[in-house]
């Protein structure tokens, strides 16, 4: 069992007004806050307050011609292990990868990015998430008590902006297909040495074709490879209604990823999710009983993109050798994780199964 580091500071520091120690976002409050005075800063009307979030052109982007403002260069530290790319403070040398607790030495290197442009804020503090944590744990009948007990001490979890694109497009698509109408006929077939007339189902194809047209809002994509996918999608869905544009004082007390799925990898799964959508849509407008898809002919006009940042409480025990992370949506509280297995519980289980068989087994013998 290792002990966890205490977590390096954000690069976005904010002094206090006050006694100039550095602030921090609380979730709760929806201020800045001074851990060390107790002094507040609202972000309502300040010098940071951004217009409305906008959507950045796709091809520019892909053809290196965004606006130079819409660009930025961090310093990352790219974890061994796990390939996370964290932005870490330049005075901080060695420290705890957030995401898979692996030593990291922080031999910082510059990441030239495009600029977020929205942010969802967490909604829930620290201790809310380490309770929402505890408690699905604790719903896990074979996880270890000893890594349970490590999670309830008060270890702090790191709260992590984790990016995603999301990607806007208008579309319309030809396509061939057939519509399937189902008819029965009737045939008379043998059951138990009768003669039986039974419906059977059959369906009459006919070929058609059209046009179905949307405009998709918002196709959200993980542009991170630290935490396994299906915990990540588990987390959703995540309400991008309240999405802020981007202001780095939301930042103030957390950490901030950096994307390491490129946009032009981004937008192949945002179509492959889109393809799925038109799909659906092709299918109602066949109509009839049964369908089937021939061809698909999809253009799409006005793509456009954002690289966001969505919140998320995270925690990484290293317990008896193994790793065993824990996400929490910093939002609604939902809880995903590496579900641990207690060898011991388990071998208990299965002698207190086998005593109840056998139990079950010598009242039946006896009541013969």
């Amino acid at each position: 069992m290792t002990t966890q580091t205490e977590a390096p500071p954000t690069e976005h520091h904010f002094p206090c007004d006050n006694c100039g120690a550095d602030l921090r976002f609380d979730p709760g409050e929806r201020q800045l806050v001074c851990d060390h005075c107790g002094n507040h800063q609202s972000l309502a009307g300040g010098p940071w307050t951004r217009p409305q979030i906008r959507e950045l052109d796709f091809e520019a982007a892909l053809n290196k011609t965004l606006p130079a403002m819409e660009m930025e260069e961090t310093r990352v530290s790219k974890c061994p292990n796990c390939a996370a790319e964290v932005e870490f403070d330049p005075d901080i040398h060695a420290t705890e990868c957030p995401f898979c607790a692996t030593p990291v030495v922080t031999d910082t290197g510059k990441h030239r990015h495009i600029k977020p442009r929205g942010v969802l804020p967490f909604a829930l503090d620290e201790a809310t998430a380490r309770v929402a944590m505890t408690d699905w744990l604790g719903r896990l009948w074979f996880a270890p008590n000893g890594l349970q007990d490590y999670a309830r001490k008060g270890r702090r979890m790191q709260g992590i902006y984790v990016p995603y694109w999301t990607f806007d497009a208008d579309t319309k698509s030809a396509y061939t297909g057939e519509r399937g109408t189902v008819y029965y006929e009737t045939r008379t077939v043998m059951r138990d040495g009768k003669r039986t007339r039974v419906q059977v189902p059959k369906v009459r194809w006919r070929g058609v074709r059209g046009r179905v047209a949307r405009f998709f809002d918002d196709v959200l994509v993980l542009a991170s490879h630290s935490l396994p996918k299906r915990f990540t999608d588990a987390l959703e869905p995540w309400d991008l209604d309240g999405m802020e544009p981007y202001a780095p004082e939301y930042l103030a007390g957390f950490r901030a990823e950096g994307y390491a799925v490129t946009l032009k990898e981004g937008f192949v799964e945002a179509r492959q999710k889109m393809d799925a959508i038109i799909a659906r849509d092709i299918r109602f407008d066949i109509g009839g009983d049964r369908q089937r898809i021939h061809s698909v002919d999809t253009q799409m006009q006005d793509i456009t993109f954002k690289h966001v940042l969505l919140p998320v409480w995270l925690a990484a025990y290293k317990y008896r050798g193994e790793t065993y992370r824990f996400v929490v949506n910093g939002r609604s509280g939902k809880v995903q994780g590496e579900r641990p297995w207690s060898t011991i519980k388990i071998a208990v289980a299965v002698i207190l199964g086998l005593v109840i068989a056998a139990g079950v087994g010598y009242l039946a013998a006896m009541n013969q």
